[in-house]
């Protein structure tokens, strides 16, 4: 198969969501096969210390992968290396069903805003709990109001105050943030600023404003205003630790992310309360889970923000790219 034909199918792959949108993989073709690699040098040590996250951003680029090949005709093969987390995604030629989720892929975007507080219907609820879930992965929906969102809000609240007082954390953010256009175009990854809804203006001010927007009080005040406004958080959890079941978490949590964007329901991360191990613990107990938690979402329905840009082709794709498009 020519190297050519699979280059869409990578652009498709790389708008995959990733901590801080750092990117953190590298593409290979190889036959008819695409292989993911970690990108290491695009790690989070602090706030992602054993780089599960990163694992869980490239389920999340493999299972785009695999959406977007069933809309060119190809059945997939996923096969993850357990010790180097190498993804390898065989492609044949089949006449096979296009999956709809695939449509969704550009569309989806992580959305920093705050929502309508509009609440989401129960029948669309129960749909996105039905979402597929790949081994060991385990989706809880909790609706605002009940004693389980609200558990979840303290513990939001606690880890976000643990991670405001830690000056590597806030560092290692400061490293991803991209402050006006002009910081963003040159990077095209990373947290720019027109997805926080910010004003494009000269950099040495917005480092100034979100100096200051990074400290506790005004991180408490943003954290309860998107706790009070959502309609639902949902929590991932696994039953083991380990790369390829942070993987696993990964493809199934795209395929809810794209599932939740054809239903017109905004996303982002609330992530704060699983970074922090004891306080994942806690939270666990007092949902009465025997599950780890490992990522956590908040939902409902706003406006759309400006995308997140993504990196070239050539910049994450090893060897040459002989026909680029």
């Amino acid at each position: 198969m020519p190297t050519h034909s699979f280059l869409p199918l990578i652009t498709q792959a790389i708008h995959a969501p990733s901590g801080h949108n750092t990117q953190p993989w590298r593409f290979s073709i190889q036959g008819d096969a695409i292989c993911i690699a970690p990108d290491l040098r695009r790690a989070l040590p602090v706030v992602d210390s054993d780089n599960r996250e990163l694992f869980i951003s490239l389920g999340g680029a493999a299972e785009n992968l695999v959406l977007a090949a069933s809309e060119q005709g190809y059945a997939t093969q996923v096969h993850s290396d357990e010790t180097t987390g190498n993804i390898r995604i065989q492609l044949t030629r089949q006449d096979i069903p296009s999956n709809p989720l695939a449509t969704q892929i550009t569309r989806r975007q992580t959305n920093r805003s705050l929502y309508s507080a509009q609440r989401i219907p129960d029948d669309v609820i129960a749909q996105l709990q039905q979402t597929p879930s790949e081994a060991g992965v385990q989706i809880f929906l909790y609706a605002n109001g009940t004693p389980s969102y609200t558990q979840i809000g303290h513990h939001i609240l606690q880890a976000n105050a643990l991670q405001m007082k830690n000056p590597a954390f806030k560092q290692e953010l400061k490293t991803w943030l991209r402050y006006n256009k002009k910081h963003q175009d040159s990077t095209r990854d990373g947290l720019s600023y027109a997805t926080f809804g910010a004003p494009n203006v000269p950099r040495w001010l917005a480092e100034i404003a979100m100096s200051f927007a990074m400290r506790e009080a005004p991180q408490h005040k943003s954290c309860q205003q998107q706790i009070n406004h959502a309609s639902h958080f949902a929590l991932f959890t696994l039953e083991q630790n380990g790369i390829p079941h942070w993987i696993n978490l990964g493809r199934t949590l795209q395929r809810f992310l794209l599932a939740a964007t054809a239903q017109n329901i905004a996303h982002s991360y609330l992530n704060q309360p699983c970074e922090e191990r004891q306080i994942a613990e806690n939270m666990a107990q007092a949902l009465s889970l025997n599950t780890l938690p490992v990522i956590l979402l908040r939902l409902g329905y706003a406006a759309p923000r400006p995308y997140s840009l993504r990196r070239k082709l050539a910049d994450v794709i090893d060897g040459e790219i002989e026909h680029p498009f």
